[in-house]
Parts: C-alpha cells; structure tokens; sequence
C-alpha cells in the first residue's frame, strides 16, 4: 500500500523527514514505543524512529536510529507509505518501513517503554500513527 497524506497548514514550515520503522513478527505483532518526558507529546505512543540527519538516506536514518534507540539491527526492510502531518511543535514526514527481519533484542536505550502489539491496547496513540494501524490491520488479515 503506497499512500501520501497530507495535513491542511498552508504556513507550515518546510517539512522534517522522519524514518518510522514498524517491526512486525510472525504473527502480526508489531513493536510500538511511548515517548518519553521532555518530548512534544510525551507518554504518546508510535513507532520507533527519527529524523534523517543531511546526507543520509531514509534506510540508512532508520538503521541508525534503530541502534541508538533499541539496540537492534536492521536487516532488511521495505518502504511501505508516506505520511505529512503538522504538529503544533513541528511539520513532520513520516516515511514508513516494515521490517521482518532485525537482530537483537529491542531494548529500552533512551529510557522509553515499549510493547509488542497485536490487538492494540496502549494509549493515548500518536495522531499521525492512527490511521496507520488500520492499514496495518488489512495487512495482518
């Protein structure tokens, strides 16, 4: 599924691309993180990653962050969608990838919760990652 969607702001600043990996295990699980204080929307809950530092690609962005914020590594994974959205603190886009393939363990590294999730049971969700986990459903049936 390949979807952009764009938020309405039309004096939004110039958009900061994020990489957003979405691990998904066997059967259909996927690993959600909850930001932690100090943070613009601190206790939400989204997929793991960050922005792309200047030079470096969208992959290389979610490998690295994957490290620095779980201590796995990313073998391989596939661009899924896009996603724009504005934020009161930030014009953000989001560039989906799902993994089935990592190694390690994923570890608390910045100090942040997470838990894998089937039928989803954490709250509150950050906005850009709802409409996501509809996909996501049509995905795992």
């Amino acid at each position: 599924m390949s979807a952009l969607m764009h938020a309405t702001a039309s004096d939004a600043a110039a958009p900061i691309d994020v990489a957003v990996g979405i691990l998904m295990r066997p059967n259909g699980d996927v690993l959600l993180g909850q930001r932690p204080s100090g943070k613009p929307y601190a206790g939400y809950w989204e997929f793991p990653g960050g922005k792309v530092e200047r030079g470096e690609s969208i992959f290389d962005a979610l490998k690295r962050e994957f490290v620095e914020e779980l201590g796995i590594t990313i073998v391989s994974a596939e661009p899924w969608c896009g996603v724009e959205h504005v934020y009161e603190h930030a014009h953000v886009r989001l560039h989906f990838y799902i993994s089935r393939d990592w190694r390690g363990e994923p570890q608390s590294l910045e100090g942040q919760a997470f838990a894998w999730q089937g039928h989803l049971s954490v709250e509150p969700l950050l906005p850009a990652t709802i409409p996501l986990i509809a996909w996501l459903n049509l995905l795992r049936h």
